[in-house]
């Protein structure tokens, strides 16, 4: 028998919450969690998606990832808030903080997700439900925001436990619960079941977590090929991996894009575009402590066809310079002259910035890191447009494009084949 305790802690729309929480802490007398708003996008150009709601925003059928103005169309009073990377991690380091109190053994799966063994704490903090409750509501009292906190024996249940009723609860889903609370959900709220792949299930009658587990996993196999026997060992709970200890997520890439309302027919308009991206995403590299060792673009042109080109750099950077740089000699290399509607930047390969391997021919300095990080900081204090490049006067286009775009690599979880 199992005898593991794994715990999964989620915070509650996680964007929204701490941004709620943040202003609340700082004498606003609105709480954003209690009026129909999102996280995401422009308020102003209205450009952008949603990237959490608020739970009176789900009345208006608002969903995550939908453009701003879809949302705004089925709510004209929708309050929208700019995302705030910088605010996002504080808030995740302190939730890790908490949770490092009541077992070393601590994964950060994701900004606002981590996992806790709890195996052999039970006499030092108690009973595992009891110890769940207390973690819960220290968060909430300590920090301002609720979490939802799942049990189980393995990784996979706790995860799926947690996703049960919200927001501030703390569920159970042992083993022996699953037939109960997991089997009769939707296929597609079964962790690794996507959109593509409910489908494909859905077209072949099974539709919930239940039938899925009660399916040959050999004839999963022919329709899904390794990914059938995966999703049918975590219909079954079955997952073996372990907590990994680490301190922040694992985060494969940082990116923005944006569509823009003309046409991107030259190389300085484009290149502008590029820098403006670029701004802000060198800034939230800077902002988690990383250097990014790849760059990518993409680029769409007005009959919506799709390209991207990207680089590995010699040396891993932070900098806006050196990024944009490369963006724009990845564009005249990639660009074929046709007019453009959407532009892309990403930075990829990212690793710590606390160590850097300097060569004879590396271009950082570290007066233009001074400067990066002095401009960061202006612009955390004072807002974005508190400074900004003068190639930015009388253009079209805004000085920082963007928020949080940064691309999370969740690790597969291991199952028993």
């Amino acid at each position: 028998m199992d005898t593991r305790v794994i715990m999964h802690v989620d915070s509650n729309s996680a964007y929204l919450s701490w941004e709620a929480a943040n202003r609340l802490l700082h004498g606003d007398t609105l709480d954003l969690r209690t009026v129909p708003s999102v996280v995401g996008g422009d308020p102003e150009t209205r450009h952008g998606i949603v990237l959490t709601k608020s739970i009176p925003a789900k009345k208006f059928n608002i969903k995550t990832g939908e453009t701003i103005w879809e949302a705004k169309a089925k709510c004209p009073e929708l309050i929208i808030v700019p995302p705030d990377y910088s605010l996002y991690m504080r808030c995740s380091t302190a939730m890790g903080d908490i949770l490092r109190e009541y077992t070393p053994l601590v994964e950060q799966y994701s900004v606002d997700e981590y996992f806790l063994d709890y195996t052999g704490c039970q006499t030092l903090f108690g009973d595992p439900i009891a110890a769940a409750h207390q973690i819960k509501n220290r968060i909430r009292e300590e920090l301002g925001f609720t979490v939802n906190v799942g049990i189980s024996s393995n990784k996979l249940l706790a995860k799926m436990g947690s996703e049960l009723k919200k927001p501030d609860k703390v569920h159970t889903l042992f083993p022996e619960e699953v037939p109960a609370k997991m089997w009769p959900l939707p296929v597609e709220e079964l962790f690794m079941v996507g959109r593509a792949t409910s489908k494909k299930l859905y077209d072949r009658s099974v539709r919930t977590i239940g039938e899925l587990a009660g399916s040959d996993p050999k004839w999963l196999e022919l329709i899904l090929k390794s990914h059938g026997r995966l999703i049918w060992n975590y219909a079954n709970g079955r997952d073996v991996s372990l907590v990994r200890v680490n301190r922040h997520p694992v985060v494969k890439s940082m990116g923005n894009s944006t569509t823009l309302p003309f046409d991107v027919d030259n190389c300085g308009d484009a290149c502008l575009v590029l820098l403006s991206l670029v701004e802000t995403v060198a800034s939230r590299i800077r902002a988690a402590g990383y250097c990014c060792q790849l760059v990518a673009i993409s680029i769409k042109d007005n009959e919506f066809l799709y390209c991207a080109h990207q680089r590995k750099l010699y040396d891993p950077t932070d900098s806006t310079n050196l990024i944009h740089r490369t963006a724009c000699e990845l564009f005249d290399e990639l660009w074929q002259g046709q007019p453009l509607r959407h532009l892309g930047v990403s930075a990829a390969g990212l690793c710590s910035n606390d160590f850097r391997q300097m060569s004879l021919f590396n271009e950082q300095n570290e007066k233009q890191r001074d400067l990066d990080k002095a401009i960061d900081s202006i612009r955390k204090k004072h807002g974005s447009l508190a400074v900004h490049r003068a190639s930015f006067l009388h253009s079209r286009l805004k000085p920082m494009t963007g928020g949080t775009g940064e691309e999370v690599e969740y690790p597969v979880m291991s199952s028993l084949l």
